[in-house]
């Protein structure tokens, strides 16, 4: 009898990129993209750190990495430690996942009860043969952390940064996301996208998204016109004024592509 894996975490959190690895766009982070597939297959480290700049697609690997775990039926949870309104006990019992994707480290560092309960995450998960794999925009020794041990344990396994797409690899990025969306983007649109949406390869995309809903409700490949409308919707939604909580942390943008749906995004995914 099998046992059944726990249920995953009731968060509105991103789900785990479908095509695994395979979703994402390694241009120029060949080594790290590589050493994440090991991590997910079980042949490389059971845990690994991740640092990147903002908008360097550190959370979008980790999402990938989620669907490549998912794809071999084991248990997965990917957890932004930036979301509103976290606290410490959602780390608990987290090592009954077979693997388990901590992103933006940095929110809780110089918090001494996050500190502590993610200190003995790390434990729990090596003594129950976890893979663990965190990501933050410092390395860990500028994460600012207190408690020594867990500096530490941070720092003991490969450490990997993570390099922000160039103008190549945003149109690399434009071009594989439209293939696996069905979406017939030539050089033109792709150029056209480039000049005009932010270089954050999160909103290219939420973009993307976009686009393929407006081509799914016009049954009709997009044009430069269908893209310039969505173009402008995403340009006037960043020069809302902000309507940020006092719970929102203030390094998410509210002006985000939203789904159609009206779910809410995670924070900053394109960190």
């Amino acid at each position: 009898m099998h046992e059944q894996p726990p249920p995953q975490l009731a968060l509105a959190l991103r789900q785990p990129e479908p095509n695994g690895l395979d979703g994402f766009v390694a241009h120029g982070n060949g080594a790290v993209v590589a050493a994440v597939r090991q991590w997910a297959d079980g042949s490389g480290e059971p845990y690994l750190y991740i640092h990147g700049a903002a908008a360097s697609g550190k959370s979008h690997l980790l999402v990938c990495a989620a669907g490549e775990i998912r794809q071999r039926g084991l248990s997965v949870v990917y957890l932004p430690l930036d979301t509103p309104r976290l606290t410490p006990a959602v780390l608990d019992d987290l090592e009954q996942r077979d693997a388990i994707l901590l992103d933006a480290v940095q929110a809780i560092a110089g918090n001494h009860a996050w500190e502590q309960a993610l200190f003995h995450l790390y434990n729990r998960a090596q003594d129950a043969r976890r893979r663990l794999l965190a990501a933050a925009r410092q390395p860990t020794g500028r994460l600012g952390l207190q408690l020594a041990d867990l500096s530490s344990r941070l720092a003991a396994g490969p450490s990997y940064n993570l390099k922000p797409l160039s103008d190549a690899g945003r149109a690399e990025l434009l071009r594989v996301g439209a293939a696996q969306r069905g979406l017939r983007l030539g050089e033109a649109m792709i150029s056209y996208i480039l000049s005009r949406c932010p270089r954050d390869p999160g909103v290219l995309r939420d973009l993307l998204d976009g686009i393929d809903r407006a081509a799914l409700a016009e049954q009709r490949q997009p044009s430069i016109r269908s893209i310039g409308r969505l173009l402008e919707q995403l340009e006037r939604g960043a020069n809302e004024p902000s309507t940020q909580s006092p719970n929102q942390s203030p390094n998410q943008s509210p002006n985000r592509i939203r789904p159609a749906t009206g779910d809410p995004l995670p924070p900053r995914a394109g960190d």
